[in-house]
């Protein structure tokens, strides 16, 4: 046997291990206290993650037979009228303000005005891709009557909110650019059918958008 491949056995059997220690089950615990567990067990992985935690990932720290959608239920129902709630993106669920909030969290920490703050066209450019994705330069072109630099497509590919996608059906197949996660969890939707009606004046698309984020 290799080295490598001594170590790659090692660390297997050291996460089976770390498996086996960890209880999921918790049939030492009456029915109701195991339920609480489980609860407080999903809701300290949604608070670790920055990002939406999946089923299968939440599943793994609760008993083989708990409902982790029912577990997400109930959390949900106890965090009625905080400043906080668990939100379903496209893979998973995870922790945010409410949007109630976003005005008191904007005048004490200045959040709003700093990485997700758009000028005009970025906004445009952002909206268009939404609602016509994938698409590429070209196809941007064809929207603004002019090219979209480069630059402004890598601001918003910086922040997160846009990402290359499959190449286009034209010469020299170049690059289209999609929405993201970061995108739908960014303005408040679950799934792009949530966009709203797509408006012929790109800009007021844009500025429709832009108010689920405020």
């Amino acid at each position: 046997m290799t080295p490598a491949a001594g170590q790659q056995n090692s660390k297997s059997k050291e996460g089976s291990e770390r498996e086996s220690i960890f209880d999921r089950e918790l049939e030492d615990l009456p029915p109701e206290l195991r339920w609480r567990e489980w609860m407080g067990r999903i809701e300290a992985v949604l608070f670790a993650s920055a990002t939406p935690v999946g089923r299968e990932e939440l599943a793994r720290v609760v008993g083989q037979g708990a409902s982790v959608e029912m577990l997400i239920e109930d959390i949900q129902t106890e965090l009625a009228g905080r400043p906080y709630e668990l939100f379903e993106a496209t893979s998973g669920w995870m922790f945010r303000t409410r949007i109630h909030f976003a005005d008191a969290i904007k005048a004490a920490t200045d959040l709003g005005e700093q990485a997700l703050a758009f000028t005009e066209m970025e906004m445009g450019a952002l909206c268009a891709i939404a609602y016509h994705q994938p698409i590429d330069r070209a196809g941007l072109k064809d929207i603004f009557g002019k090219d979209v630099s480069r630059d402004l497509l890598a601001r918003l590919q910086f922040k997160g909110l846009i990402a290359s996608g499959p190449r286009a059906p034209r010469p020299g197949a170049p690059h289209t650019f999609v929405t993201t996660e970061k995108f739908l969890v960014t303005f408040d939707l679950q799934t792009l059918r949530d966009l709203p009606e797509l408006d012929l004046a790109v800009g007021n698309a844009g500025e429709e958008i832009q108010a689920r984020q405020n």
